[in-house]
């Protein structure tokens, strides 16, 4: 979300989805107010700090990780505020293990991502992070039913081999599928029988390794879709994975009415075959990315405009 006010951020999204609340993130603050500072303050026994060049690992919690400890605090006892007595799904997010490992540097200066066992220490890591995350959630809002988004952008570079080097002159090698899929099970496996989705607004997301991998949803931009993404997608909602569609822009645009919005969506599930009146079971309508980018005012309207446009979908699925 915009802007630096836990409070006002937390305000907002509670009235805007009073069925599916979520805890925000205020990345204008500064470092550790951003998803890769934010979720590095979550680490167990691993602690990383700002260099020039971004977030690097190191030997001891310094006042970077106190920074991002202490604003993950704020934001949740606004949260807290503004969730009393409320029962239902509650969404949390933080950056899943892959798009850590490409973000994340070593003291070499190099990713996390080019040496395995400082991908399989920062994932074990992670996991427990989010272990104790989840448990303090749960603390402060009890009738939450949490959700845990995982947010993967990286994931298809390192899956493809892009992710450049520190130098800029070469990329680090591919990781192999299935090395990514079981760590990516690992951790989805920390939140046990609740829901995960993992969020990738990159093209080419790989639906069916997330399927395998646990996850019970996936979140991406739905104008990177292209007719390739056909099958997967139709073997995905048949298995039961929900699709949370970003079809309202992240940053200030013109909406559309609301039908508008998810006609794609319509015009999709036609293509594939897929039952109207599995739509409102099958897909919940988003932005298509954060909306850190976009003003305050647009932020608000483009809540509203999701909220609008899935009674829409709901209504009228054809």
């Amino acid at each position: 979300m915009p802007g630096g006010d836990a409070r006002e951020a937390a305000k907002t999204v509670a009235g805007s989805f009073e069925d599916f609340p979520f805890l925000p993130e205020l990345p204008a603050r500064g470092p550790g107010a951003d998803m890769v500072g934010r979720t590095a303050g979550m680490l167990a026994e691993l602690y990383a700090r700002v260099e020039p060049s971004g977030w690097r690992l190191g030997d001891r919690p310094g006042r970077d990780t106190k920074r991002a400890r202490s604003w993950l605090g704020e934001d949740l006892d606004a949260l807290e505020e503004f969730t009393q007595e409320y029962t239902g799904p509650l969404k949390v997010q933080a950056v899943g293990p892959w798009t850590l490992a490409a973000a994340l540097e070593l003291r070499n200066g190099e990713a996390a991502l080019s040496d395995p066992g400082a991908c399989r220490d920062l994932a074990g890591s992670l996991a427990e992070g989010l272990r104790l995350h989840l448990a303090e959630v749960s603390r402060r809002v009890p009738g939450a039913r949490l959700v845990l988004q995982l947010d993967e952008p990286s994931l298809t570079a390192v899956l493809r081999g892009q992710v450049k080097s520190a130098s800029g002159y070469r990329t680090h090698r591919a990781v192999d599928r299935q090395l990514v899929e079981a760590t990516l099970r690992d951790v989805v496996g920390v939140h046990g029988e609740g829901a995960v989705v993992v969020h990738s607004c990159a093209p080419d997301v790989p639906f069916a390794l997330l399927r395998r991998a646990g996850a019970a949803a996936v979140s991406f931009d739905f104008s990177l879709l292209t007719e390739r993404d056909d099958d997967v997608i139709g073997e995905a909602v048949e298995a039961g994975t929900r699709l949370f569609a970003g079809v309202v822009p992240g940053t200030d645009s013109a909406l559309s009415d609301p039908a508008g919005s998810v006609m794609g969506v319509r015009t999709l599930w036609r293509r594939l075959g897929l039952q109207p009146g599995l739509l409102a079971e099958a897909v919940t309508v988003t932005p298509s990315c954060g909306l850190a980018g976009a003003s305050p005012a647009y932020a608000r309207r483009a809540l509203a405009h999701c909220v609008s446009a899935a009674r829409s979908l709901a209504d009228n699925p054809e």
